[in-house]
């Protein structure tokens, strides 16, 4: 009776965190079109835009700062809304692992419900995985996510900027998204460089006195952007070129290779594609998505000599 309400208790509260991550996820988009409007104001408005009336060097310079500041606000803009307005992955209804018939062997997937037809000598990435959520069998790479409440592909994480998934389907936006991010509050940090050091000293900004201030405070917002995005971009180009996820980082044993690392440059192509005109922009030619089977989510490339490996 005590385990019964104590787990009645534990779904409980796990309904209420995701229930609070949504919500929270909604605030923090408002956050994030809140901070590029304030930016916007300080940067454009307040700054360069009037700049521009200036004359010689002075309005050069403007006019190339907001030429820039504005192409990358397209850009960020364009990725941000992608990543949260596209589906990260759905598992089919009717999707079902694939069974070798002469050796009883199933696609590479992962063991989450003893549902393994060969037991524990079967290699780990070689087992069915069910999820018992939503009641099917879960492709390579997916996992169940709280929040959406359903299955993702190729799951990276749930991210409460985008109030989204980041997943197979989306991994590419997300990243241009940091990418183009990373540019701008660097842009922003630089163009209000003047305006902070003015802060602290006796020289005359031209203006109101009020724009020294926000100037000071949309700059220290930008370089603590700058340095955060470093470092989560950092972090997810390993995760490219080594082609794991937020998830299987945490979770993969220590092995003598990832048995998904094709190498970097097939690694790379399996998020971005193969055509170049695309890697900078939230698509993908449709011949990529006929080529390429990993940007569907739903069937990954095993590296040959990891597989006979494995079978040895």
């Amino acid at each position: 009776m005590d385990r019964s309400r104590g787990t009645v208790m534990m779904a409980l509260n796990v309904f209420r965190l995701c229930t609070r991550l949504r919500i929270l996820g909604s605030v923090m988009m408002v956050i994030v079109l809140s901070l590029v409007g304030f930016t916007y104001h300080v940067l454009v408005l307040a700054n360069y835009g009037p700049g521009l009336f200036h004359g010689g060097i002075r309005s050069l310079t403007a006019l190339s700062v907001l030429l820039l500041f504005h192409a990358l606000l397209v850009m960020l803009l364009w990725c941000y809304f992608s990543v949260v307005f596209t589906d990260p992955g759905r598992v089919p209804s009717n999707w079902m692992p694939t069974i070798d018939d002469e050796s009883g062997d199933a696609d590479p997937l992962v063991e989450s419900s003893g549902l393994a037809s060969n037991g524990l000598n079967e290699p780990e990435y070689r087992r069915i995985r069910y999820c018992r959520k939503c009641n099917h069998f879960k492709p390579p790479r997916s996992h169940h996510c709280s929040v959406c409440g359903r299955c993702v592909l190729k799951m990276d994480h749930h991210c409460i900027w985008v109030v989204n998934c980041v997943g197979a389907l989306n991994y590419k936006y997300f990243l241009l998204f940091l990418f183009y991010t990373f540019l701008e509050t660097t842009l922003v940090t630089l163009s209000l460089l003047p305006y902070f050091m003015a802060f602290f000293t006796d020289e005359e900004i031209s203006g109101p006195s009020t724009n020294l201030a926000v100037s000071f405070i949309a700059f220290v917002l930008n370089l603590a952007f700058v340095l955060s995005i470093l470092g989560f971009m950092i972090m997810h180009i390993s995760f490219v070129t080594s082609n794991t996820t937020t998830i299987e980082a945490y979770e993969r044993k220590a092995t003598p290779k990832w048995h998904y690392d094709l190498g970097w440059r097939k690694n790379y192509e399996q998020v971005f594609g193969t055509d170049k005109r695309y890697w900078f922009i939230p698509a993908y030619s449709e011949e990529d998505l006929r080529r390429i089977p990993a940007l569907q989510g739903l069937e990954f490339p095993i590296e040959p000599d990891v597989e006979a490996l494995q079978q040895l």
